[in-house]
Formats: structure tokens, C-alpha cells, sequence
């Protein structure tokens, strides 16, 4: 635990742009977390019955003086909860990081946009003694790790969270079913591959979009090694980056290519009809019957699809569900709601996965 924490969001954690605070919200085994800064439109609600209607005892806040006045504890940390299409710092947080920093409150950002380099934020950071820490920043070469082959000789299975797009709920699906192998006796672990992973405080993995792409296989093989060595798990869960066919970011091959996954769950949003952060291009969502071939020819297979709720625009459950059985019929695999039923139906699929690897794949 590096210590208390709150999440800045400054209006955005109601939006598709508030994804980093949604996560952390859901869970983190490294901060505590004891606010969100967001606005005046949320003050005095609970961000955990904002996000998903479970109330987890996390309170808005308008300012950081009505955060400081609350009674709550005062945190060591401001979070960036935001992700912006190029990582860059939306402009409706650079007061109240600048605040925060006067403050002495250290700043965390998984930004591409270096806050540590700001002139401004920087300044404010001296003048306080505060830190900023950019967990997007590259890491110096000779602690990176070039693909070695090694992970050939790993015999604990990889399981793959991917997706059709970007913003639909890897990271969370991933968590939930690590949660619920382990409470099915499983031992499940979790190697990140994005900030948000870092935050939550998961012990392996890495930023791949902060990586040279030269050394990407390589950290990928590192980690999931390590964690195979260090927790002798039953099954190691990797959720992807981006989707698999986004032109602003294809990304998820190296996972089955270079991480040995030979089983995906595949995340796609039915009611999304144009990739997402692709400038201001309608570029369509290509037909998810497609990314389970491509699945198959990178040499995996999807065991089940998991629907993004949200984007089926609809508070009623059973439209979801229709589309749901709609898709199973489509694509032949199971298709799963995590937010609305939960991830247990998973749970067989992923029993029958590792049985199967254990004897070889066949």
C-alpha cells in the first residue's frame, strides 16, 4: 500500500474518458482511496453508486477545500483517473492539479502528456516539496528485456482478455474473473499491461504502450514468466490494450504470439458502431465473427465473448440479454454479461481450459 489517495476526475468520471477512475473505484490493493474530486454535479454522492449502483464508500467531492474540510483522511496522493485519445492532460485538470500540488499532495499520472515535464505543474511540485510521478515515462533501456523464447517452456496457462475496441471493460472483466477463480479455488493471477493495472497494484506486468516496440515480447515474456516462477499459479490472466482490429492501435496479437495465450476471452460492445479514438474518422467496427478467425489463425481460440453493457444504451437488462443470445448464435461461443450476471458462466470454460492445456492443448 503506498498510502492514502484521491482521484481526480474534474467532471469526467461519468464520461468513457473517466475508464482509470472506474477501475480503481471497482478496486486497488495500492492506494486508499478516500475521495473523488470531480465537481459540483456530483458532490456528496457515492463514485461507486455513480459507476455501478454499489456503494463503496467513496465520496465526491467539488474542491479540494471541501475534500480537506470533510474529515477524511488526507491523502498522499492525486490520482489522474482520466485516459484522453493521446494521452494528453485535458485542460479542465490543470487547476486542480496545480492545486493539488501547492498542496504538497503528491501527483500520479498514466498520461502520455509527461507531467513531470510541465513547466507550470512542475514548478508548483518544487515550490511544495511534492512529487510527480509519470508512470507513462520509458523506462531506461538497460531495465528493459528482449524476447528470448524462453516463455516456449512455460507450462502455466495464458489466458487473454481481448477486445473488438478499446474502452470496453477489459481490465474489468480480467479482475473479476480473477476474483471468481479464486473464490472457485483457483489459483488465478494478473500480469497488467497498462497503467491502470500499476494503480490497482497488481505485482506483475507492465505498460506496453510506454514500452519501445522492440522490447514489448520481451517485457510481455519477462513478466508472465516471473509471475509463473513466484506464485506457481493454475492460470495467469493478461487483459489486452486497444482492440484487436482498432486502426488508432492494433493491439492483442503479441499477447497469443509472444505470450503463449492459447485462450481469449474476447470483449466487444454491440451497440458501438465506429472504432473510438481514431481522430474524426467513422471508421466501422469490423465484424466481431472476423476477430475470432483472426483469434484462431494467431494460433488461440476464443472461449467465450463478454459484452460491454453500457454500450447497449439501455438500463433494462433484457435487451442485453437478447443481444447477448444474439451474438451466441452468431458466433458460436458462449456470451457472457459481467456487469449484469457476473462472470460465474465463465468459470467451467476456463476449468475445461486448463485441463486441456495441461494435456498439451488437445
Amino acid at each position: 500500500m503506498d498510502g492514502t489517495a484521491a482521484i481526480l476526475t474534474a467532471g469526467l468520471f461519468t464520461t468513457a474518458a473517466g475508464k482509470t477512475a472506474h477501475g480503481l473505484v471497482r478496486g486497488t490493493e495500492r492506494y486508499r482511496i478516500v475521495g473523488l474530486l470531480d465537481g459540483p454535479a456530483t458532490a456528496g454522492r457515492d463514485a461507486g453508486e455513480l459507476l455501478d449502483g454499489v456503494a463503496r464508500d467513496i465520496p465526491c467531492f467539488a474542491t479540494w477545500r471541501t475534500l480537506l474540510a470533510s474529515g477524511a483522511a488526507r491523502p498522499d496522493w492525486c490520482i489522474v483517473g482520466v485516459a484522453s485519445p493521446g494521452g494528453l492532460l485535458p485542460p479542465e485538470l490543470r487547476s486542480p492539479l496545480r492545486e493539488a500540488l501547492a498542496l504538497g499532495i503528491c501527483v500520479v499520472s498514466g498520461l502520455h502528456e509527461l507531467l513531470g515535464d510541465d513547466p507550470e505543474l512542475a514548478a508548483a511540485a518544487a515550490r511544495a516539496g511534492a512529487t510527480i510521478l509519470d508512470l507513462r515515462r520509458p523506462r531506461p533501456r538497460a531495465d528493459l528485456h528482449f524476447f528470448t523464447g524462453e516463455i516456449l517452456g512455460c507450462r502455466v496457462p495464458r489466458l487473454a482478455i481481448l477486445g473488438t475496441d478499446c474502452a470496453l471493460g477489459k481490465r474489468t472483466t480480467a479482475r473479476l474473473l480473477r476474483e471468481a477463480c479464486r473464490a472457485d479455488g483457483l489459483r488465478a493471477e494478473l500480469v497488467f499491461t497498462g497503467q491502470t493495472g500499476w494503480l490497482q497494484g497488481y505485482p506483475h506486468g507492465f505498460i506496453l504502450d510506454a514500452t519501445p516496440n522492440d522490447f514489448v515480447s520481451g517485457e510481455l515474456e519477462h513478466w508472465l514468466l516471473r509471475c509463473a516462477r513466484e506464485t506457481s499459479p493454475d492460470l495467469i490472466l493478461v487483459p489486452g490494450q486497444s482492440g484487436l482490429r482498432n486502426p488508432s492501435g492494433p493491439c492483442g496479437a503479441e499477447i497469443i504470439l509472444s505470450g503463449g495465450a492459447r485462450g481469449v476471452i474476447l470483449q466487444h460492445a454491440p451497440g458501438r458502431r465506429f472504432y473510438k479514438d481514431v481522430g474524426g474518422a467513422r471508421w466501422p467496427i469490423a465484424d466481431p465473427r472476423d476477430d475470432l478467425a483472426l483469434v484462431r489463425l494467431c494460433g488461440a481460440r476464443v472461449l467465450a465473448a463478454t459484452l460491454h453493457a453500457p454500450d447497449l444504451a439501455t438500463a433494462d437488462a433484457a435487451p442485453a440479454r437478447a443481444e447477448a443470445s444474439r451474438l451466441e448464435d452468431e458466433l458460436g461461443v458462449p456470451v457472457v454479461l459481467p456487469l449484469l450476471d457476473g462472470i460465474g458462466a465463465l468459470l467451467p470454460l476456463v476449468r475445461k481450459f486448463i485441463a486441456r492445456e495441461a494435456a498439451g492443448g488437445a
